[in-house]
């Protein structure tokens, strides 16, 4: 095991900003709530809600929190977290479930909408608002901070506005949501058993994975997943390599949906994205030496060169696989800002991967941080083997409940549920 004394104090350093932030994140939404009471536009508010909320409502508010960041979705009590969840939701569904909300335009603070009173409803039911809130029709902080909660916990932006997709998750009814719940408590069984001290989980419809050690999330990254048409597998493995400035080979999948496509309607895409062409026997060719519009195309090599321009970005991590798929790093930044991330070919992009790929060597002797970043600025082809392998799982789980009793929703990507849950996906909002 290498030496990083400068590491070793500063992870768990990091797992405590981890877990003050987790805090820090709900009480700022609480504050934010209360602070803007001295803005007149609060005041207003205050002064329309005819003391619905009543003299204690700040002190009860400040049980409504965030979800806690540091808290992994699988953990030895996942399992019962969610079957209490279960219980809760067979109550709401008894009791009649929850009101539809009228998607409105657009909802700001301050603003009257005969929306709002259904939408406060529903975030009550749910725990996301606390019941003292009053039922009136403005769309004050308390209802924009209940909407934040309800956004974390939907794995939506959390900006306090209901788009699209936030009234498609509001309006979907209590009791698919207990089926839903139900239906993934089988999956959570089977995967309760921890894999180790320091593992690796992407939860394949949250579009995220997790490194965690020792039951904390070290590390939380948004991932860009398989399309619904070619979507990623589920995996138990390891992760036991790192390329750097890897060279990508275009799989014949893509060569035959993609690329023989792209370069019928542009004949210079392999030119202008650094693809080269190899026949069986390692020869190049040029691509007018091929026929496009034919399948000729799919017994060749295509290798892209290494560069900011490669599609998987300056690292691939591998782990044995039947299903030939791999985590990398992408170009394509901007697709980790969206909702709905599941735009890719089996593969799983992941954001910030430096962070993880640093934590992953964490015991790997010469690969420091520094090490990392200088072999990634020297575009030279490097790998690095794990000792010891970390273990790999990507998950298919649409509903579970954390051990701080919050209940965590996503859309149901590849239909596996079988619930028939309206679609939110590709409209975001």
């Amino acid at each position: 095991m290498r030496k990083r004394s400068d590491d070793q104090s500063a992870r768990p350093t990091r797992r405590r900003v981890l877990t003050g932030l987790a805090a820090g994140v709900g009480a700022a939404v609480t504050t934010r709530a209360f602070a803007q009471a001295e803005d007149p536009l609060q005041q207003l508010i205050q002064q329309n809600q005819n003391g619905d909320a009543g003299p204690n409502f700040d002190s009860t508010s400040r049980t409504i929190k965030m979800p806690t960041s540091s808290l992994p979705t699988l953990s030895a009590g996942t399992v019962q977290t969610t079957e209490a969840a279960i219980a809760r939701y067979e109550q709401i569904a008894a009791a009649g479930g929850w009101q539809i909300v009228p998607p409105v335009e657009r909802l700001q603070l301050g603003i009257r909408h005969p929306s709002v009173i259904p939408m406060r409803g529903r975030l009550k039911v749910a725990g996301d608002l606390d019941p003292s809130a009053g039922d009136n029709d403005i769309y004050d902080s308390y209802v924009e901070a209940a909407v934040r909660r309800f956004q974390a916990r939907h794995g939506l932006t959390i900006d306090g506005i209901p788009r699209t997709l936030t009234f498609a998750a509001l309006n979907i009814p209590a009791d698919q949501r207990l089926n839903q719940l139900r239906t993934n408590l089988v999956r959570l069984r089977v995967l309760s058993a921890s894999p180790g001290r320091r593992f690796v989980v992407c939860n394949i419809p949250a579009a995220q994975l997790e490194a965690i050690e020792n039951g904390v999330v070290m590390s939380r990254h948004s991932t860009v997943a398989g399309k619904p048409d070619r979507p990623s597998p589920d995996i138990n493995s390891k992760i036991i390599e790192i390329n750097f400035n890897p060279y990508w080979t275009v799989p014949v999948s893509i060569v035959r949906k993609d690329l023989i496509p792209k370069m019928q309607a542009e004949p210079d895409y392999l030119d202008k994205n650094h693809i080269r062409i190899l026949d069986p026997k390692g020869a190049e060719l040029t691509p007018s030496q091929v026929n496009w519009f034919s399948e000729e195309a799919v017994s060749y090599r295509f290798k892209q060169d290494p560069g900011s321009f490669n599609s998987l970005g300056s690292i691939r991590i591998n782990f044995p696989s039947p299903h030939g798929v791999y985590m990398h790093d992408t170009p394509l930044k901007n697709l980790f800002g969206e909702d709905i991330r599941f735009h890719s070919s089996g593969c799983m992009r992941i954001q910030n991967v430096r962070e993880l790929v640093d934590w992953l060597l964490v015991d790997t002797k010469g690969w420091s941080r520094p090490e990392i970043d200088e072999v990634i600025k020297s575009g030279e082809r490097k790998d690095a083997k794990l000792k010891p392998a970390v273990p790999l799982q990507w998950v298919y789980i649409t509903a579970w409940a954390t051990p701080d009793g919050v209940v965590q929703f996503r859309d149901d990507i590849y239909n596996r549920d079988g619930l028939s849950l309206p679609a939110t996906a590709y409209s975001r909002g």
